[in-house]
């Protein structure tokens, strides 16, 4: 069967001109709408699909009104792949603090790789104190902001920080939409790291899918890391983290029409596959 990618009828437009030089375009699913009785399956068919890394979105149900995992959870996961692992921690500062080095040891890679371990600039006080660990721990420090939080927040600690996550939905729960005015924000940190020589990439999550009013944009923007969760795990065939791909390296930013034939290994285990990609 062949999966048709609809992304945009008619003639693509130019995209704008992205400041600063192009960094690697990643895909990275969030599990968060996976099967939690078969987390495992899933994080295998992600690999096989090509994904860069999985990401784990951990909630305490007080920065944030959900629970999911813990770092045990996120560590028997190292059995079924050897993609990186990044975790974005959605909890309070108390838990942050007294859970640092379980999260962030439980993150790292096949080989002992530092992982991503995301701090929310809203739940640390001491956020500079909070990244340094994370670094001293064997970890690859990240901060994340939420959308009503100014991009000045983190200003001050990109020196200190391997990723910013923009936070383009409030964080939670999946299938949100896409907040277009989180298209700026992204703007304005970006010209930060390519004004000061930083090496950082830009995470965007939340409401990304194939389409150029939301991966588009933010590619456009200046990010360059995209984590798709419902946006991914609404289709049969995984291949489709594939096609985010494409769109989000292209030069048009999305605007393309293709198609791509069905594959065999890299599909899901309990959803149908649909016709078309939107």
């Amino acid at each position: 069967m062949k999966l048709k990618l609809a992304l945009l009828a008619g003639a693509a437009a130019p995209a704008a001109a992205l400041y600063g030089a192009p960094r690697p375009v990643q895909i990275i699913p969030s599990v968060l709408p996976a099967d939690f009785a078969a987390l495992g399956l899933d994080c295998t068919a992600l690999e096989k699909a090509g994904c860069d890394r999985i990401q784990f979105d951990v909630m305490d149900g007080n920065f944030v009104p959900n629970l999911t995992f813990g770092p045990d959870v996120i560590a028997a996961q190292r059995k079924t792949t050897k993609l990186m692992f990044e975790t974005q921690l959605m909890v309070s500062e108390r838990c942050t603090d007294a859970m640092l080095p379980q999260f962030t040891e439980a993150t790292k890679g096949p080989n002992g790789e530092p992982g991503v371990v995301i701090v929310h600039v809203e739940a640390c006080t001491h956020i500079h104190r909070s990244l340094s660990n994370i670094r001293a721990m064997g970890g690859s420090p990240s901060v994340a902001l939420n959308p009503s939080t100014p991009a000045e927040a983190v200003e001050n600690v990109l020196d200190l920080v391997d990723h910013v996550l923009v936070m383009t939905v409030n964080p939670g729960f999946g299938g949100q939409a896409y907040i277009p005015t989180m298209t700026d924000k992204i703007e304005k940190i970006r010209k930060w790291i390519v004004d000061r020589n930083l090496d950082v990439d830009i995470e965007v999550d939340g409401g990304i899918k194939a389409t150029p009013e939301t991966i588009g944009a933010c590619a456009a923007a200046g990010a360059n890391c995209f984590i798709a969760g419902s946006g991914l795990f609404a289709y049969d065939d995984m291949f489709v983290a594939c096609v985010l791909h494409a769109i989000a390296a292209t030069p048009t930013h999305g605007l393309i029409s293709t198609q791509v034939p069905g594959r065999q290994g890299a599909q899901g285990h309990r959803r149908g596959v649909p016709e078309e990609v939107s």
